[in-house]
């Protein structure tokens, strides 16, 4: 894979499964040095192991849950301790919901401290020595749910959407700086987050077997994307089709049906 990124230290969260561990894979065969961050430290460990035999690299376990203040802050001191990350990857999140006003409103208050603070506060701790050395890049996960937030998953969505416009917005503070922002925004892509309770269905019939993307395309995609400066990637035509139109037919239905299976 040709890839022209910043060479040094990648911080990964949500390292321990799903599109995280595949970020992780893939940075380390570019010879990065990793801190990978996960509440799942056994995990992290079992990763970190395979990464550095496997590709001769560094790799760092930081075990943090970022649902929390607390563990925010462990990964934002470690950020701030070194200044050595060149690539941060904002990839931890979860998925689920429900209907909004029959919901628990403290896993929709975890759901945004994930998504939205911990994005911000640790892209906040990493920028500023990115922009002192004039090289640097982060790339946030966002979602095709971002450019419709459907019934059942308002909260998912709405936070999404907010991963993009923040990337957006600071890809435009940082012009000129040498350091590159990416939302990423896939779409159904096979991974460990639907093995939730909430999102297990999803893996059924309802969603038709094109739709699906490999996760290892997925993240070969953006981080080409990345090196060609993309600020909102969306990886596949099947998927800029369901940003693009989500109300016309037959996709739009299609969604909405789909939503309110899972309500």
């Amino acid at each position: 894979m040709n890839v022209q990124l910043p060479p040094g230290t990648a911080l990964v969260t949500g390292a321990s499964s799903g599109l995280g561990a595949t970020f992780a894979h893939h940075l380390a065969a570019l010879k990065y040095d990793l801190v990978l961050v996960a509440r799942r430290e056994d995990r992290l460990k079992t990763l970190g192991g395979q990464l550095s035999g496997r590709y001769g690299i560094r790799t760092e376990i930081l075990p943090a849950d970022l649902s929390t203040d607390a563990g925010i802050l462990r990964v934002e001191e470690r950020i701030r301790a070194r200044a050595d990350v060149t690539l941060l990857v904002n990839d931890a999140g979860f998925g689920g919901g429900g209907i909004f006003y029959r919901s628990d409103i403290s896993r929709a208050a975890d759901m945004i401290h994930v998504h939205i603070l911990s994005t911000a506060r640790l892209t906040r701790a990493a920028l500023p020595p990115m922009v002192e050395s004039g090289r640097g890049a982060v790339i946030n996960l966002g979602s095709v749910a971002a450019f419709f937030v459907l019934p059942g998953s308002i909260i998912y969505g709405s936070t999404k959407a907010w991963i993009v416009a923040f990337s957006k917005g600071l890809a435009n503070e940082l012009r000129g700086t040498g350091v590159r922002i990416q939302a990423l925004c896939p779409g159904f892509t096979h991974t460990e987050f639907h093995d939730m309770p909430e999102l297990n269905k999803l893996r059924d019939s309802s969603i038709p077997g094109f739709l699906w993307t490999p996760a290892d395309k997925v993240i070969a995609k953006s981080l080409r994307a990345l090196g060609r400066r993309k600020t909102v990637y969306i990886p596949g035509f099947k998927n800029k089709v369901l940003a693009a139109i989500p109300h016309v037919p037959f996709i739009g239905p299609l969604i909405r049906r789909v939503a309110r299976r899972h309500e």
